[in-house]
Formats: structure tokens, C-alpha cells, sequence
């Protein structure tokens, strides 16, 4: 990881979780207050229903949290949604925007994501951008097209060089167990820095770029030692205080 970045590990909770859950988190507030500093910002997105209550939990440990999702407006008639403002109000500092999940159950576009980005950049929140393939689509060899596409529509324009986040997910390892090859991480990563470096210059140098895709504890360690892997986007083993903190420690 690159010594000038500062590493980050997020948790995204998905639908998952309710009150009980907090258990686990105090648990690992625990063992990151107890232990040797981590060597990077702990971020938890938990469902929107645990925000603020897991905000206070986790804050002894030096976790701070994210929303999910944000929609593009900051009020109005929009049953089920939830405004950037919002969040920001339930203690939040970072959201999770087009994660595959988003762009394939709800037919999200780049061009979408990218107005939520700049709606969660308004309102002081730090926007974690997913990109990433499908199977079909590496398969095809068509990965680093789609993924910079994603990337081009997704990232704003005018986003002050600072304060957003970009994770890369193989569509096709999330959840699966299956990850790709170091040399294939390294060569995504490498892309979408240069993509970066590219289009904003040592503002694009700057931004961290998260893997996601079956991280755990078994391979944080060398997935986190490819060059420009500036941490993970987490899912299940986020779930639980035991395998979060070893991914942690991982750094």
C-alpha cells in the first residue's frame, strides 16, 4: 500500500443486522482500543436502521461509520430513500455509492452514482465508488473496459481533488469465495490509478483504492501488500468482531 495514503478497511453490513448485532461491535471497539493502534481508518455501513446507535458503540474503538446508499436529493417525496443530509444527522461520514449490488437489483447507472456522489460530497460525506465486472464480462475479456467506463461516469468532475473513495469489486468473487489473481488485482488497481493520475493529477494519486471481493482473514495479508491496494471493502466477514479485527490487523 502506498505509504502516502492512508489505509482503509470498511465493513458494509448490506442488509444484514439489528440490534443484536451491536454486541459485535462493541466487541471489536474492544479488542481496537485494547490493542496496538490500527494502521488504518475502520469504517462500518451498517443498514440505516443501526446507523446512529452503532455510531456511539463504535466509537470508543476509533470506528467510524457510512451509510449504504444516499439519493441524489437532499429532502422530498421519496418513500424509502435516504437523503445524504440524513445520514450525515445519524453520525455517518462516509457512504457506500454503486456498489454492484445497487447497479444490478436497481438498474443503477454510472450517471446516477455519479449525482449521488456529488450529493454525498455536498453534505460533508466521504463517497466509497464501486466499480468492478462480471464474469461474463472478464470472461469475455472486456473487465478493464467496463471497469473504466464505470469509473469515467461514476467519479465527478469537480470534486476538489479530495474526499472520495474508489473500491474495486470483482463482481464475481463477492460472496462466492472465488478471488482473483494477485497479478489480476495488481493489473485493475494499476488501471484505475492511472485512470486517476490521468484525469485529476496528484489529486488522482492521492485517492485510495479499496478491493473488494471475498476479502478475509485468510488473505488480507497478501491481497493488502499489492501495490495500490489501499485497503478493503469488506461484506460478511465484517459481520463478526473476530475476522473484522484480523483483517484489520492485517495491515
Amino acid at each position: 500500500m502506498a505509504d502516502e495514503i492512508t489505509p482503509l478497511i470498511a465493513g458494509n453490513w448490506k442488509m444484514n443486522g439489528t440490534s443484536a448485532s451491536l454486541a459485535e461491535v462493541a466487541r471489536l471497539a474492544g479488542l481496537l482500543a485494547a490493542g496496538e493502534r490500527p494502521r488504518c481508518m475502520v469504517v462500518i455501513c451498517p443498514p440505516a436502521t443501526l446507523l446512529a446507535p452503532l455510531t456511539a458503540i463504535a466509537a470508543p474503538g476509533g470506528i467510524v461509520t457510512g451509510g449504504q446508499d444516499c439519493h441524489p436529493l437532499p429532502n422530498g417525496a421519496h418513500t424509502g430513500d435516504i437523503a445524504a443530509p440524513m445520514l450525515v444527522d445519524a453520525g455517518a461520514q462516509f457512504v457506500i455509492l454503486g456498489h454492484s449490488e445497487r447497479r444490478a437489483d436497481h438498474a443503477e447507472s454510472s450517471e446516477l452514482v455519479r449525482s449521488k456522489a456529488m450529493a454525498a460530497i455536498g453534505s460533508g460525506l466521504t463517497p466509497i465508488i464501486c466499480v468492478g465486472e462480471t464474469e461474463a464480462e472478464r470472461r469475455a475479456g472486456d473487465a478493464e473496459r467496463i471497469v473504466t467506463s464505470q469509473l469515467e461516469a461514476s467519479v465527478p468532475d469537480d470534486w476538489g481533488g479530495r474526499g472520495i473513495v474508489v473500491a474495486y469489486e470483482p463482481v464475481w468473487a463477492i460472496g462466492t469465495g472465488l478471488t482473483p489473481t494477485a497479478a489480476d488485482i495488481a493489473q485493475m488497481h494499476a488501471t484505475i490509478r492511472q485512470r486517476l493520475v490521468d484525469r485529476f493529477g496528484a489529486g488522482g494519486a492521492g485517492v485510495p483504492i479499496l478491493y473488494g471481493g471475498s476479502l478475509k482473514p485468510t488473505n488480507a495479508r497478501d491481497i493488502l501488500a499489492i501495490e495500490n491496494v489501499n485497503g478493503g471493502l469488506v461484506g460478511g466477514a465484517s459481520l463478526l468482531a473476530n475476522d473484522f479485527h484480523a483483517i484489520i490487523s492485517a495491515v
